[in-house]
């Protein structure tokens, strides 16, 4: 599925490697604006998968969900700390996480906390899965979610929770349906993406519209996109419903 029905280039858009450019997967802005020009080397067989759990306050649920992630295939877990005031970064230390501190910004903060430390690492991941921290069940989908990015090259993979769709998701995805011309089945913050990709969509929402954000950015970028379906329970109502549509109308001024 491409993400993009008014682009008609190829379900794998990606940067320019030109001769004379040095520059790996990073931040930088040449990398950026040669997104669209070129084609994303493979995904590598084994990819480096690192996982990111933006949490606060989620001591109850975040133990039980760092024990269910798939450990043998991925890097490293990274739990960003939102300012919690229980034991959540003791819990995350103690299972093994990396644990980063955003304590003065919401959701997006935390998760572009963990973007910049990718960013920085002398080999950036392959693949980013983003997980809230108060649904253990989607633990056991992270293999699902990783499969079409291995196996069929897919940029960007959206969980989605089985059983009947809020209000406010079913008017968010009605509304990128009627702006983009594409059809988000749900919206859900428990996604995967090509860490490429993700720097290309340039997130900038440090709130609670990160997820529907990388939505609309995904579209008007082009990324081939995938669904999947979670664990019962997995799930995750939409957040900041006014802050989504002010991003789906944001950018349907910049067409």
């Amino acid at each position: 599925m491409l993400c993009g029905a008014e682009l008609a280039a190829p379900a794998a858009p990606i940067m320019d490697r030109s001769a004379g450019d040095p520059c790996d997967v990073c931040a930088c802005a040449g990398c950026v604006g040669h997104f669209k020009t070129g084609m994303l080397d493979p995904v590598p067989p084994s990819p480096l998968i690192d996982v990111v759990v933006p949490a606060r306050d989620h001591a109850a649920t975040l133990g039980t969900l760092l024990r269910g992630l798939p450990h043998r295939v991925i890097r490293s877990v990274v739990v960003v700390d939102r300012g919690s005031s229980d034991r959540t970064a003791e819990i995350a230390r103690d299972a093994g996480a990396l644990v980063l501190r955003e304590p003065g910004g919401g959701y997006g903060a935390a998760c572009l906390r963990a973007q910049a430390h990718f960013s920085a690492l002398p080999r950036v991941p392959d693949v980013v899965v983003f997980v809230t921290a108060d649904r253990p069940a989607a633990a056991s989908a992270i293999p699902a979610l990783v499969a079409p990015i291995v196996e069929r090259g897919i940029e960007l993979v959206l969980g989605l929770s089985p059983g009947r769709r809020a209000l406010g998701d079913k008017l968010v995805t009605s509304l990128i349906g009627t702006v983009y011309r594409h059809r988000w089945s749900g919206v859900g913050p428990i996604r995967a993406v090509r860490f490429p990709a993700l720097i290309a969509l340039g997130m900038s929402d440090r709130g609670e519209g990160w997820d529907v954000e990388m939505l609309v950015r995904a579209v008007r970028l082009g990324l081939s996109c995938d669904e999947v379906a979670l664990p019962a329970d997995a799930g995750h109502e939409p957040k900041a419903l006014g802050r989504a549509i002010l991003h789906i109308l944001r950018y349907a001024t910049m067409r």
